[in-house]
């Protein structure tokens, strides 16, 4: 297992803890993340489990594949250039001690 931490809207922070392989929209679901709603179920289409990477360990997140970044550009409410669609971001050892910022509105 691998923790990773998210900070909500009103900057609660909730130290998770997430199977290595699942995508980490799954723990922050499971785990009742506040806006992680996650409607289309990870195939990156709605940016409800849209975060902004706050913080992570140097090459543990690849970059985004050109479908995450389009769904991020035209759905995300305020994308920045740390946004990242946690649907998309699949967990590894690596990932241990990132933090992520869960989007606000839609």
């Amino acid at each position: 297992m691998v923790q990773v931490t998210f900070i909500e809207a009103d900057g609660t922070r909730r130290a998770i803890e997430a199977k290595v392989g699942e995508p980490l929209m799954y723990p922050a679901r499971n785990a009742g993340v506040k806006g992680i709603v996650a409607e289309c179920g990870g195939s990156a289409m709605c940016a409800t489990c849209h975060c902004y990477v706050v913080s992570a360990p140097e090459g543990a997140l690849p970059p985004p594949k050109p479908d995450e970044a389009d769904t991020v550009e035209f759905n995300a409410h305020e994308p920045q250039d740390n946004s990242r669609l946690t649907c998309q971001i699949i967990v590894t050892e690596a990932l241990e001690g990132a933090v992520f910022q869960v989007a606000t509105g839609r």
